[in-house]
């Protein structure tokens, strides 16, 4: 293990007093890429300015880390594939790695053999690889989703509790599985349309099934679900497939309402839900995004359809902040649109003065990751060019571009921000920045 820590500065973070608001899930408590009110992330950093700590990890991974209390939990793979230099995949290994949130020290690292057959290490999957699903913890468990490997729960020590298979099946890409667990209630949720074209709902303490919707739709649905609040205390599990939006019943898995979007193809980033609203971004080759109204039963498309535009992002998640749609897209742009109308507010490329990021490996879209606002900052990741900061206002500004000079991996997870800190991972390394 090669752990970089820079005592002073990680002395200097402990003491000081900082919201403990937890991030457990991909983008942070509400799914939502908003951090807690009170927390705050530095403008820049570097292997040398405002960095707590770097902690080597055993492999590479594209899911995001998430944080409880003092822990960090991240998911990477190793022995088969890319940077793992192995060439047979009977060999692949997921991890679930447990880190110190105040030093980096790696805690515990769990190992789960990858089942068989697996995709191979080739076409579209080397954009992202074998560890793309962000784990989810309740703060007494921490659940993973390993693709064709099942959904696994672990102990906050790393005792596994229990593995529940959820298809082998693969999509007619093979691009391997994307989306991230959710929790509702006593029950873990999990997007498994890879693995068999379905959505499950496990118990929480020991993986038991609970329902499963399944839908031929589902094949290349890669997003992470999202609850929604109805009116009259109810929820939605709302996703978005091919040309539809879902919304069902998080008890049963049974359809309350859908509505046609008209995008088709893959579907990656997550519906952004506002207070009334629910926005749908996507599509391929035809990109575009949507706005329906929330509520509704049967097909919606005519009473709750909102808005329809061109502007759309391929993969990262758009933020929702004081009525605009910030959007990072596949072509490298910074978007900004009115989440009322649809209309575009401003449409700037952003990849222009990286400043030493065009080295790195890879290749295909500029941002995987996606955004998230800490304070009236957004924080943009880029998989090779370092991270943007950008104004969460209605102008466009660019405030600042961070650079790992010595990591020239691919930066494909979203960041997760607690406190004072902005917790990043590479292929090679997870981070903690910070302001003293």
């Amino acid at each position: 293990m090669n752990r970089l820590i820079l005592p002073l500065f990680a002395a200097v973070l402990a003491a000081v007093p900082e919201s403990r608001a937890n991030w457990p899930r991909f983008r942070g408590p509400g799914g939502d890429g908003l951090a807690a009110k009170d927390a705050r992330a530095p403008l820049a950093w570097s292997d040398t300015e405002n960095l707590g700590w770097k902690t080597t990890m055993p492999g590479p991974g594209s899911s995001s880390p998430v944080v409880w209390g003092d822990k960090v939990f991240v998911t990477c793979w190793s022995g088969y594939g890319g940077s793992t230099g192995g060439s047979d995949i009977t060999k692949l290994m997921r991890h679930l790695v447990c880190l110190n949130l105040e030093n980096g020290r790696i805690l515990w690292d769990k190992t789960v053999p990858a089942a068989q057959p697996e995709d191979p290490y080739q076409g579209f999957i080397t954009e992202h690889g074998y560890a793309s699903n962000t784990p989810v913890t309740d703060g007494e468990r921490v659940f993973v989703f390993f693709g064709k490997s099942g959904a696994l729960a672990f102990d906050m020590n790393g005792s596994q509790l229990w593995q529940t298979d959820l298809g082998k099946m693969s999509s007619n890409r093979r691009w391997g599985s994307g989306a991230s667990p959710i929790l509702y209630k006593d029950s873990v949720i999990v997007n498994a349309s890879d693995e068999s074209r379905a959505i499950y709902a496990l118990d929480k303490k020991s993986g038991r099934q609970l329902w499963k919707a399944e839908g031929g739709s589902l094949e290349l649905a890669y997003s992470t679900p999202v609850l929604v609040n109805r009116e009259g205390g109810a929820q939605d599990l709302v996703l978005g497939v091919a040309l539809e939006l879902w919304g069902m019943n998080p008890d049963t898995g049974k359809l309350r309402w859908y509505a046609t979007h008209g995008l088709p193809g893959n579907v990656s980033p997550g519906v952004i839900v506002g207070s009334d609203a629910l926005y749908v971004f996507g599509g391929f080759p035809v990109q575009g995004s949507a706005a329906f109204k929330i509520g509704g039963k049967g097909d919606v498309t005519a009473t709750n359809k909102m808005w329809a535009v061109n502007d759309s992002s391929y993969i990262p998640t758009p933020v929702l902040h004081e009525g605009r749609l910030h959007v990072i897209n596949d072509q490298g742009f910074a978007m900004c649109m009115d989440a009322r109308t649809g209309a575009s507010i401003y449409r700037e490329r952003v990849m222009e003065g990286a400043g030493g990021g065009g080295r790195r490996g890879g290749g295909g879209k500029p941002f995987y990751a996606s955004p998230v606002l800490v304070g009236d900052q957004l924080y943009c990741v880029s998989r090779k060019n370092g991270t943007f900061v950008l104004s969460a206002g209605p102008e466009y500004k660019k405030l600042a571009v961070n650079v790992f000079a010595s990591d020239t991996t691919q930066f494909n997870g979203t960041p997760a921000a607690v406190g004072k800190r902005l917790i990043l991972r590479s292929d090679s390394a997870v981070y903690c920045v910070g302001t003293k």
